[in-house]
């Protein structure tokens, strides 16, 4: 069936696998080679032509002229072509065309992992790992350094505390005492060497700690070609994930993701938890709060944000992240706008969370405190009014200062019954204000309130009067009490003795109406000490069940 479909016009063989392999690789990348080219001017002037690959025929249609077909109709029978090229063309077997095309694929592999962007990322990873070891392996030979030396000089860790610069101090000096002789050293290291109370150290140890000195300065210069080489790596093959988060950031991403075609598909909340993975287990085991943020957090846009504002950032840098490492892993251009913009609004961002932080702070969420106007009738919470609150009655804390126990002195009590007389004044003078600002004028209600406040003065300074009377001290009460019984004794004294002085009714009447006014008077005291006990117990309970119904609302 398929010679009754396809004939075959031309055929051209490739000289070599050194050709096959370069014209596949143009072919991938949708360029026609030089080979193809020439073939196409020969065989196809005038005709159209079918193509596999859309790309490829746009490339060719561009540069000779040629229309090109791309359709399902031409990929069925490219299929057909594959499975029956054996049989179109003469002389090539079966048994041959499998090791061709294994070669060949062989080949095109073998060049693709030698040249692809994608797996030069393997040498950030290398890279950063050597970096971390040799920041370890410095420290621990700088601190062994300033172990060892400090047995001689102990006084110049505290001067020098920078680790290479100690180490060139070190190399430099070697014996304490060259620091005296030496006119470039610092006074202050003069001073220190001259009172210092290290041990002596002979020339073999000096020796030794100087070879080690050298150690430590060669690797910090290792150390930094490092550094830059591997910053230029990480602009070449992730320029945006470098301008968002540093080069040492972007290279530990990658490493701990594998490659950066693998670090593409995770999603932003994966990149910004990357590094902290026990901590999100454990926090996933013990039902706590999970992590913020991993390895992301060294960047200096979270640097910059203020301890609440560092999760909100850090979800932010994540999801940018992300877009940054697919455009840098699966993207054509090489440049670094998208991370440089990206970077622009995360600042933005930064700085209008700050604001906000600042405008709450300042009383109100735009930055300005919100004035209202002020009604003594309105709750706090609520906004419906109250009623309003009543005036002020003088009559109602007329005995609130009564006290049941006597006073000591009353000529105090005098003198704080004066205050009292002004409070009334000072209340008289209220009202009238009032009555001034709401506009009344008529004097006859005026007249009224002065008569009331009047009557209810000379009431009060009645009852006080009383109070006063009753109030007197115990001792003039015994007093009296003596007085009557000595008075007594005498009048039965006259009688044994005969006399016929007899006490008369109008003295003994006397004594029993005083009584009796005593017994009023007290009833009368009494009786407005239990009102006033009664009103305070029942204002107290009120009180509390106001306090109970706020503590409700307020829970």
């Amino acid at each position: 069936m398929l010679h009754q479909v396809v004939k075959l016009k031309a055929f051209s063989k490739f000289e070599n696998t050194s050709e096959a392999l370069s014209t596949v690789t143009l072919l991938i990348d949708g360029k026609p080679s030089k080979g193809l080219r020439k073939f196409l001017r020969a065989h196809c002037e005038g005709e159209a032509l079918a193509v596999a690959d859309s790309k490829l025929g746009n490339a060719i249609k561009e540069k000779l002229k040629i229309d090109c077909l791309h359709n399902n109709a031409v990929m069925e029978l490219m299929r057909g072509l594959r499975s029956q090229l054996t049989e179109l063309i003469s002389g090539l077997a079966v048994q041959d065309l499998a090791p061709m095309s294994l070669g060949l694929s062989h080949s095109l592999s073998r060049y693709k992992l030698k040249f692809s962007p994608d797996k030069v990322d393997t040498m950030i990873i290398q890279a950063i790992g050597l970096l971390d070891d040799l920041d370890k392996e410095l420290n621990t030979y700088a601190m062994r350094v300033r172990e060892w030396y400090g047995w001689h000089f102990p006084e110049l860790g505290k001067i020098i505390q920078d680790n290479i610069q100690y180490a060139k101090a070190v190399k430099l000096m070697g014996d304490r005492a060259n620091a005296i002789l030496s006119e470039e050293a610092e006074p202050e290291l003069k001073e220190a060497a001259v009172i210092s109370m290290g041990t002596e150290v002979s020339d073999l140890d000096l020796a030794n700690i100087r070879d080690l000195c050298d150690q430590v300065l060669a690797l910090s210069e290792y150390r930094a070609q490092l550094y830059d080489y591997l910053r230029s790596r990480m602009n070449t093959i992730a320029p945006n994930l470098t301008a968002l988060v540093g080069e040492l950031v972007g290279a530990r991403l990658i490493a701990h993701g594998g490659s950066l075609l693998n670090l593409a598909k995770q999603p932003g909340s994966t990149v910004q938890i990357l590094g902290a993975e026990k901590a999100l287990f454990r926090a996933l085991k013990t039902k706590r709060a999970t992590p913020k943020y991993g390895l992301i957090f060294h960047a200096s846009l979270i640097g910059q944000a203020a301890p609440k504002l560092k999760g909100k950032i850090s979800r932010s840098l994540a999801a940018k992240t992300a877009l940054a490492i697919r455009y840098d892993a699966l993207g054509d251009s090489q440049d670094n706008t998208m991370g440089l913009e990206n970077r622009a609004k995360l600042e933005a961002r930064l700085r209008v969370l700050e604001g906000r932080e600042l405008g709450r702070s300042a009383g109100s969420t735009k930055g300005k405190p919100k004035i209202e106007f002020y009604d003594k009738d309105r709750k706090k919470g609520a906004g419906a009014l109250i009623t309003p609150a009543k005036t002020y009655n003088p009559s109602t804390d007329l005995v609130l200062g009564q006290s049941t126990e006597p006073a000591v002195k009353p000529a105090d009590e005098q003198e704080g019954t004066q205050p009292r007389k002004r409070k009334h004044e000072e209340v008289e003078a209220a009202e009238e204000a009032t009555l001034k600002e709401g506009g009344v004028d008529d004097g006859e209600k005026r007249k009224k309130k002065k008569k009331k406040n009047k009557a209810d003065i000379e009431s009060t300074q009645l009852q006080r009067n009383h109070q006063i009377a009753a109030s007197e001290p115990e001792e003039d009460q015994e007093k009296k009490k003596k007085k009557k019984k000595k008075s007594e004794a005498r009048g039965t004294a006259g009688l044994e003795d005969g006399d016929q002085a007899v006490v008369p009714e109008a003295v003994e009447e006397p004594s029993r109406k005083e009584k009796k006014k005593k017994r009023k008077q007290t009833e009368a005291e009494e009786e407005p000490s239990n009102q006033i006990k009664e009103q305070e117990a029942a204002e107290t309970g009120k009180k509390k069940k106001e306090k109970r119904k706020k503590d409700k609302k307020d829970e």
